[in-house]
């Protein structure tokens, strides 16, 4: 048995609290579009943030799957949601995609969590590259 040193800091779908405030919208003819947004997040995305990489599923049917290691982000972009109970949050890369994740439950907190990971692979990586003569 292989001991894997991968701890989840969280796992789980996106906020509850976007579900209930499109289902409102919903009412409205303009409001549906947003509705059935809401819907498919809520039936088909993931997220799982560990301290090694940061897992999306995804799309129709929960098909598409991207995993990204922290060494590979440049920079955390969110913007809070819902009167600040959830936000959106893009993880731009090194080598310009980017990764959206829609209706993040405490999304401060998982900001602060990537950022802190992103600083501990990068010392680590300056540590490594800075041997030689």
């Amino acid at each position: 048995m292989i001991k894997s040193s991968e701890q989840t800091f969280f796992e789980g779908a996106p906020a509850k609290e976007d579900l209930i405030l499109n289902l409102i919208a919903g009412i409205t003819l303009i409001g549906l579009p947003f509705t059935f947004g809401a819907v498919v997040r809520a039936l088909w995305l993931r997220f799982r943030i560990t301290n090694k990489r940061i897992s999306v599923t995804g799309g129709w049917l929960g098909k598409d799957r991207s995993q990204i290691a922290y060494s590979q982000i440049k920079e955390v972009r969110s913007i809070p949601r819902g009167l600040g109970s959830y936000g959106d949050m893009v993880l731009v890369m090194k080598d310009g995609a980017r990764l959206e994740m829609r209706s993040m439950p405490n999304f401060r907190k998982i900001e602060d969590f990537i950022n802190q990971q992103i600083n501990q692979t990068t010392s680590r990586n300056s540590s490594i590259q800075s041997s030689g003569f």
